[in-house]
């Protein structure tokens, strides 16, 4: 049986996160219906690593951006991809809750990032997250 993928595609919106997560949840608990091994920590993770890379893409790129997802060989994979072709910077966060922690976090908790350009001129973000943490 093939891995379960979901392709989503948001707009360039406030709600795209929340929608983002959204359709992770569900993505998460039908692979582990059809019987993926993926933990509560691990859906976790992916939610808040989901969550940064499409608040990332709606903040700072001008265009809309596709979520990918997919389960296999132990782990979850996903790959965002926005309208930009500027890596993401590093920025000091600020303490008063107003940004600068989404690619810490990022970086923190994926066990494997990779950016590359995207055919259209953009960039896709991969991240990797171990499925049974």
């Amino acid at each position: 049986m093939a891995p379960p993928i979901q392709h989503l595609e948001l707009p360039r919106h406030p709600g795209a996160a929340v929608r983002a997560r959204e359709a992770t949840s569900r993505f998460l608990g039908e692979a582990v219906h059809r019987g993926q091994k993926v933990t509560p920590a691990a859906a976790d993770i992916t939610l808040l690593v989901v969550s940064e890379l499409v608040t990332n893409a709606v903040r700072h790129t001008r265009g809309p951006c596709v979520l990918d997802l997919a389960v296999s060989d132990g782990a979850i994979w996903i790959g965002v991809t926005d309208t930009s072709p500027t890596p993401p910077q590093p920025r000091p966060p600020h303490v008063e809750g107003t940004g600068g922690w989404g690619w810490i976090l990022v970086n923190h908790l994926a066990q494997h990032i990779t950016v590359r350009p995207s055919p259209h001129g953009g960039k896709t973000i991969h991240a990797r997250i171990h499925a049974t943490v």
